[in-house]
């Protein structure tokens, strides 16, 4: 795959500002990033990504605290191989012609940070199977 741009792995849920942008982060942080990268939209995007995913995700080494949703829009989306949206069902985004995965989530959003932790760890493992099956692990 020498000289060919990296895939594209898109992660979106509504607003951006929590499990999409953990989802994008283990991805970026696992991934040969030679191979394969990820980006994280929402169609209501929030204002910041929430505070209490903040803090997790830091725990473990991966700050989210410059991050911002953003829009999904067509020119983002364009290109992608694949849109893993996080059980936000008649809510979640849907782009014509890309394959789609959904991984239902619950949002972390005031949850308390034991439950947060839970979340995220259970996105790594869904990451970290996803780049096994799509064969861009480190």
């Amino acid at each position: 795959m020498t000289g060919a741009s990296p895939r594209v792995y898109l992660f979106a849920c509504v607003h951006n500002a929590g499990r999409s942008q953990m989802s994008a982060a283990w991805f970026n942080a696992l991934a040969d990033p030679a191979k394969a990268r990820a980006i994280s939209a929402g169609t209501k995007p929030g204002e910041r990504v929430h505070p209490e995913v903040v803090e997790v995700m830091r725990e473990v080494g991966i700050d989210l605290a410059a991050e911002r949703p953003q829009k999904l829009t067509e020119a983002l989306a364009a290109g992608a191989t694949l849109l893993v949206t996080m059980g936000c069902r008649d809510e979640c985004p849907y782009v014509p012609g890309l394959r789609r995965d959904d991984w239902p989530l619950p949002d972390p959003k005031g949850q308390p940070l034991a439950r947060v932790r839970e979340i995220r760890d259970d996105i790594r493992g869904r990451v970290e199977r996803l780049l096994r099956v799509e064969g861009w692990s480190r």
